[in-house]
């Protein structure tokens, strides 16, 4: 007799600077477990049924974000796909690079959760937004494949995305306030009709006083675009960073301490690094209204001048999004622990702090949670997070204590009360560790479980306990993305 399976309709929507766009996808869902064990669901078959046109982000104005318009585009992509809300299942919604900014992204994420049902709903992190793009790139794939470290470099219209990846998992990730749109142009013309904050800094290095309704000429574009290309290089080459790459990175920058074997760019303006056009007039750069082609030529001269080659990845503008789905899985209660009161929790966002071990000490161990968490919340404590880790080096009580030490220091920032922790534990320690987090963070709301994988940027939900509280349904909300077409 085979498994039972479930058939999911799954849709993403991805809102970048530039583009909105949406991918209406099938997955298959089966019980893996045998016929005695605990059931355990996974996505056994993805198809993406439906992709959407890419529009254009509907803005009011630089600062505003059309709801309406967004909503319009969404209803009526239903509508060309066939679909009514009631046949969606599931799904991700994402707020990416400087449309996260705008004065009124919220109004969005709450407009559109309304509009798209239970889905996961995020104004993404430059972290999570690297991690994402790497994935729908193809890069974490070709990582594992080819047993390659793989950087992954998504540039859109406000953010440049770094995001590396060792055998299939994120290690490292960084942003640069660096994109096709910092400059502004008038389509098929020459005159400046918007400048960012960040491509007033370069142009400020650059010795160029160029404001909105100037012309610029094809040699001060060029001029505008290297700048930013050879910070886009330094980030992935050096640590010695020039004074304008570090006065645009949003984050810390990459750590570099292992080497880079593959370097992948991704986004709206690869599509430019790959192509072998060269810019010939302006009024052929500004066809949409940026300086993305330039941007895009300066990259790839400037990577081919420093002797680093650019592998195509598998996906360049869809890359962010271009689905969700879920995961389900039952862990037994012999494993768990928590406190019933504290059931439901919903969307914390997976960090995955020792994708390379856990450290020695309890020191250094505080030092990289804390650190961990930063990055994933870009500092916005209201994010919930569940912290996904291998476990102690040996099951015994010494070594999970000095886990617990660890951990309990490195959280106290992000804890507070009536706020849960979630803890995914690889081994079968999970209760125990649970106990001895309670006794270090005693007003602390405790979850820790154990026998689901999860990796970071997933999302995940844990339900009431079932059957006399031995059980927990969690739900793994797992970003999907396409195979190779």
């Amino acid at each position: 007799m085979g498994h039972h399976t479930e058939v999911i309709t799954s849709v993403g929507i991805d809102i970048g600077t530039t583009t909105t766009q949406l991918v209406i996808s099938r997955l298959t869902m089966a019980n893996r477990a045998a016929a005695t064990a605990v059931p355990r669901i996974e996505i056994v078959a993805k198809e993406v049924l439906y992709k959407s046109r890419i529009y254009f982000t509907p803005l009011l104005d630089h600062q505003h974000i059309d709801a309406e318009a967004i909503a319009r585009i969404v209803a009526g992509e239903y509508q060309a796909a066939g679909l009514t809300m009631g046949d969606i299942d599931t799904g991700a919604v994402i707020i990416t690079g400087e449309t996260a900014k705008k004065e009124n992204a919220r109004a969005i994420v709450e407009a559109l959760a309304d509009l798209a049902g239970d889905f996961v709903v995020a104004t993404a992190g430059p972290n999570l937004e690297s991690i994402l793009a790497g994935k729908g790139s193809g890069a974490a794939a070709f990582s594992q494949a080819q047993h390659r470290v793989t950087a992954n470099i998504d540039i859109g219209g406000g953010t440049s995305n770094f995001a590396v990846f060792k055998d299939g998992r994120a290690i490292d990730t960084a942003c640069l306030n660096i994109g096709g749109r910092l400059v502004e142009l008038e389509r098929h013309g020459d005159r400046i009709t918007y400048i960012s904050e960040p491509g007033r800094v370069v142009l400020r290095e650059c010795g160029l006083t160029l404001g909105v309704g100037d012309r610029i000429s094809l040699p001060q574009l060029k001029l505008l675009a290297q700048a930013m290309a050879r910070c886009v290089l330094e980030a992935v080459t050096t640590r010695n960073l020039s004074n304008l790459a570090r006065e645009l990175l949003m984050t810390p920058p990459l750590r570099l301490d292992y080497p880079i074997q593959t370097v992948m760019v991704s986004g709206g303006v690869a599509d430019h690094i790959y192509s072998s056009e060269q810019p010939v007039a302006l009024s052929g750069i500004s066809t949409f209204g940026d300086m993305g082609p330039a941007l895009g030529w300066a990259i790839r001269d400037t990577f081919r001048a420093a002797g680093v080659e650019l592998t195509m990845p598998r996906e360049t503008i869809r890359a962010t999004v271009i689905g969700a789905g879920t995961q389900s899985v039952n862990v037994s209660g012999s494993t768990i622990y928590l406190r019933d009161h504290t059931l439901p929790v919903r969307n914390c966002m997976v960090i995955t702090p020792f994708p390379d071990g856990l450290p020695d000490n309890p020191g250094d161990i505080a030092d990289v949670v804390q650190q961990a968490v930063f990055r994933a919340t870009s500092g916005n404590i209201d994010q919930p997070i569940a912290l996904a880790l291998d476990g102690p080096r040996t099951p015994s009580f010494a070594d999970i204590e000095h886990l617990a030490t660890g951990l309990a220091a490195g959280l106290a920032g992000y804890l507070r009360e009536g706020k849960p922790l979630v803890i995914v534990v690889a081994q079968d320690c999970a209760k125990v560790l649970g106990q001895c987090l309670e006794t270090r963070l005693a007003r602390a709301e405790l979850i820790c479980i154990d026998q689901i994988r999860v990796d970071e940027g997933d999302y995940i939900d844990i339900g009431k306990p079932l059957m006399g509280g031995r059980v927990v349904p969690v739900v793994v909300k797992t970003l999907v993305f396409p195979g190779p077409s």
